[in-house]
C-alpha cells in the first residue's frame, strides 16, 4: 500500500539543509528515549508499542461491542473531553459521507458526542432529540470525576434510565475507563456495564488507538482492523534501526523545530479537504498540549482551503511572518467528478471542460503553496494516499511519533499538562466544591 510521504524541500530558502541535518544526534537520542523509555514522561510513553502490541481478540471484542449496540440502537452518544474524543470525532468525520444527515433510505449508525463542554443549550437540545431516539453511551474517563463529561454522564444516565429503566440502560451503557481505580471504574461495577480499559500509560491525546477511539469508529461502521493496519505500518517506517532522514516523523519534528529557532512561531495545518477539519482538531490538540509549557512552544493553528484562501489566506499571503505551513495533500480523491463543457461559456470556464474537480483543486493546492512561499512562508508537505482507514492510521501515529521527539528536541515533557489545571482550581472554587474553601474567599475577593 502506499506511504505516507513528508517533503520539506520548500523551506529551504528559510532555513539552511545543514542547519536541520544538525539535529541528526539530537534526533537519535530522543528516538531512544522514547522507545527505551527514559526521557520525561516515560509513565507516559505506552503509545509508543500500541500499533504492534494490540491483539486481535481485542478488536474482536470492541468490533463485537459495537456489533451488539447497534443491533439494539441506531445512536451511540459518546461522552468525553479532550482526546477521549477528538480522535474518535477526526476519524468518523473523515470516513462518513459528508451529507450523511441527508442521505434517503439508510439508516446508517451515528455516533454523537457529549461531555466536551458546558453549554446548557447543547445539552438541552441533545436531551431534546434523544427523547425520540433510540441510544447508547459511551463514558469515557479514566477518574470519572472529571467535571464536563461526569456531568454529561449523570444528566444522560438518569436520562436514558428514565425512557428504557434501569436494567435495560446498563445494557446499553459502555464505560471505558481506568483497569482498577477511580469513580467510573466503581459505578461500572455496581451497576454492571461492559467495561474497556484506557491503559495506564497512555494520555487522552495519545489514546484514538485504544478503546477511547476505536469502539466509536467500529460503531460507526469502519474498519478498524484497517486503522490499526495503517498504524503499525508507520511503527515500522519510524523504528529506531531506521535511519534519521528516512524516517518520516524525524524528518518533520526536525523541520518544525528548525523552524521555529529561525522565529517562525506558529505552525498552521491546512488541507484541501472538508472531511479533514476535525483532523485538525485533534492535532491542534495533540501538539498544543504536548509543546505548550515552560513558555515554550509552536503555536498550532488550521485552516480548510480552498474556503479560507478567500478569508485566513490574505493574512497568510501577507501578515507578519511569524508563521510556517504544513499541508495534508490527499493524492487519490474517492469520487470523481468532471466539469461540463457549456457551448455558451458566459461564465468562461470552458477552459476547465472535462477537468476533475480533484485536478482543479490540487492545481490550487500547487499555486498556494508557491504563493505563500514567495510571500515568505515556509512549506511542508505531508502526502497521504487518501482518505482511508489505513492511511488515517499512518497518519495518527505519524503525527504522535513526531510529536514526542518533537517535543523532546524543545525541551519539554510532551506528556504531562500540568497548565490545564489552573481553570479547574478556579472554576471548583468559585462553584464553592468541598475542600477549596480558602480558595473561594480569594477569587471572590478578585472579582
Amino acid at each position: 500500500m502506499k506511504k505516507l510521504s513528508v517533503d520539506i524541500s520548500n523551506i529551504y530558502r528559510f532555513v539552511p539543509e545543514a542547519g536541520i541535518k544538525s539535529l541528526e544526534s539530537s534526533i537519535i537520542q530522543f528516538q531512544e528515549a522514547l522507545h527505551k523509555k527514559t526521557g520525561p514522561g516515560n509513565d507516559f510513553l505506552g503509545w509508543v508499542n500500541l500499533p504492534s502490541s494490540i491483539k486481535k481478540d481485542q478488536l474482536v471484542d470492541l468490533r463485537e461491542t459495537a456489533s451488539r449496540l447497534r443491533k439494539k440502537v441506531n445512536v451511540l452518544v459518546v461522552i468525553g473531553i479532550g482526546g477521549s474524543y477528538l480522535g474518535a470525532k477526526a476519524v468518523i468525520e473523515a470516513l462518513s459521507h459528508n451529507f450523511s444527515c441527508l442521505k434517503k433510505g439508510e439508516q446508517s449508525p451515528k455516533v454523537i458526542f457529549a461531555g466536551q463542554n458546558l453549554d446548557e443549550d447543547y445539552l438541552s437540545e441533545l436531551l431534546e432529540v434523544l427523547e425520540n431516539t433510540e441510544y447508547a453511551i459511551a463514558v469515557i474517563s479514566k477518574s470519572g470525576t472529571t467535571t464536563e463529561p461526569a456531568v454529561a454522564f449523570r444528566i444522560l444516565k438518569a436520562h436514558l434510565e428514565g425512557k428504557v429503566g434501569k436494567n435495560k440502560a446498563k445494557e446499553l451503557i459502555v464505560a471505558i475507563t481506568d483497569e482498577k481505580k477511580g469513580a467510573l471504574k466503581k459505578l461500572a461495577d455496581i451497576e454492571g456495564f461492559k467495561t474497556f480499559v484506557i491503559p495506564d500509560d497512555t494520555g487522552g491525546r495519545y489514546s484514538v488507538l485504544t478503546p477511547v477511539g476505536l469502539l466509536a469508529i467500529a460503531f460507526a461502521g469502519f474498519d478498524i482492523e484497517k486503522l490499526v493496519e495503517g498504524a503499525r505500518e508507520m511503527d515500522k517506517l519510524t523504528e529506531l534501526n531506521v535511519p534519521c532522514w528516512e524516517n518520516p516523523a524525524a524528518v518533520y519534528a526536525a523541520a518544525r523545530n528548525a523552524l521555529y529557532a529561525s522565529g517562525k512561531k506558529i505552525e498552521i495545518l491546512a488541507n484541501y479537504n472538508n472531511k479533514l477539519i476535525y483532523f485538525s482538531e485533534w492535532w491542534k490538540q495533540l501538539y498544543g498540549e504536548s509543546e505548550g509549557k515552560d513558555g515554550k512552544g509552536i503555536f498550532p493553528a488550521s485552516v480548510t482551503f480552498t474556503a479560507d484562501l478567500h478569508s485566513m489566506g490574505q493574512y497568510i499571503q501577507e501578515g507578519e511572518r511569524h508563521i510556517f505551513e504544513t499541508v495534508i495533500s490527499v493524492k487519490n480523491p474517492s469520487r470523481k467528478l468532471t466539469i461540463p463543457h457549456d457551448p455558451d461559456n458566459h461564465d468562461e470556464l470552458n477552459f476547465l471542460s472535462g477537468k476533475r474537480i480533484g485536478e482543479v483543486n490540487k492545481m490550487a493546492e500547487l499555486g498556494t503553496m508557491l504563493a505563500h512561499i514567495d510571500g515568505g512562508v515556509p512549506n511542508i508537505r505531508i502526502e497521504i494516499n487518501d482518505i482511508s482507514e489505513y492511511s488515517l492510521g499512518q497518519l495518527i501515529y505519524f503525527f504522535e511519533k513526531a510529536c514526542g521527539i518533537s517535543g523532546y528536541i524543545l525541551g519539554v515533557n510532551p506528556f504531562n499538562q500540568p497548565g490545564v489545571e489552573a481553570y479547574k482550581k478556579n472554576m471548583f472554587a468559585l462553584l464553592e466544591k468541598p475542600g477549596f474553601e480558602n480558595e473561594s474567599k480569594k477569587i471572590k475577593a478578585r472579582l
